[in-house]
């Protein structure tokens, strides 16, 4: 019969095998599978966080968790932000009895909840967010949790981070290929060059504070150039208004270079 300790090492070996190559959505769901696994807590949750205080739920077993995360946020006390803020991981045993946040104790004890554990989620380069278990029962977790949930959290924190970078360059990947086709039909269209056609599609990003990937792609979807383009042009030069896949191909061109 194995050890406790040889149950762990299995279960840790198989949850690195989970988190390789998964999108973020996949590994969040992986580790709270394993947190409810191995820690034997009612419920869990990931939070994520931008910048010091900005936070979301990004995940949770069950919806109380997001409550209870927006309350911390709320009253701007609570484990959570202890752990972003200056600690690597806080257990509290009693809700009912907490000292160091006692505004968040009794309302998170109102809702039913009386023991948690929350612990950093982090890589050498980043802080990515917390991982949190709950309990319904007061001193549901102990240093033998608190070292479990450590090791869950890094390896949350290493797939994390790297399948954020792959996500990253997938979207920087499309985006460059969206803005490609999007050049192709200006120029196809409008007998422009290729930094006519870019310069096109810059020049509405910047006025009307849309991003370019966005811009591209609206263009590729829907093969027309932004209403509010057309209509500016239309009301500069006195016309109708006609759309400019309308118009002669030289009077096409020339009406897609005034917009930049």
């Amino acid at each position: 019969m194995g050890t406790e300790r040889d149950r762990y090492a299995e279960e840790f070996a198989e949850l690195a095998l989970a988190l390789h190559d998964v999108t973020v959505e996949e590994t969040v769901e992986k580790v709270l599978e394993f947190t409810l696994k191995s820690i034997g807590c009612d419920y869990a949750g990931v939070i994520f966080v931008r910048g010091k205080r900005d936070i979301e739920t990004a995940a949770a077993t069950d919806p109380i968790v997001a409550k209870l995360d927006a309350m911390q946020m709320e009253i701007g006390e609570g484990p959570d932000v202890s752990v972003l803020e200056d600690r690597l991981s806080v257990i509290v045993g009693d809700t009912r009895t907490e000292s160091r946040w006692p505004n968040w104790g009794a309302r998170v004890n109102d809702a039913g909840i009386r023991s948690l554990l929350s612990v950093r989620m982090y890589t050498d380069d980043e802080t990515i967010g917390t991982l949190n278990a709950y309990s319904k029962h007061a001193d549901a977790f102990d240093v033998d949790d608190q070292a479990v949930a450590h090791i869950l959290a890094r390896h949350a924190a290493v797939a994390l981070g790297a399948a954020r970078k792959i996500e990253n360059l997938w979207l920087a990947v499309d985006a460059r290929k969206r803005i490609g086709q999007a050049q192709g039909i200006l120029m196809e269209r409008f007998d422009l060059t290729a930094d006519q056609a870019f310069a096109v599609l810059l020049r509405y990003s910047q006025d009307n504070n849309v991003k370019l990937r966005v811009v591209a792609y609206r263009l590729v979807e829907t093969r027309e150039l932004p209403a509010a383009v057309i209509a500016n042009k239309a009301s500069q030069n006195g016309t109708r208004g006609d759309k400019v896949s309308d118009l002669p191909p030289g009077e096409a061109a020339e009406q897609a270079e005034g917009t930049v």
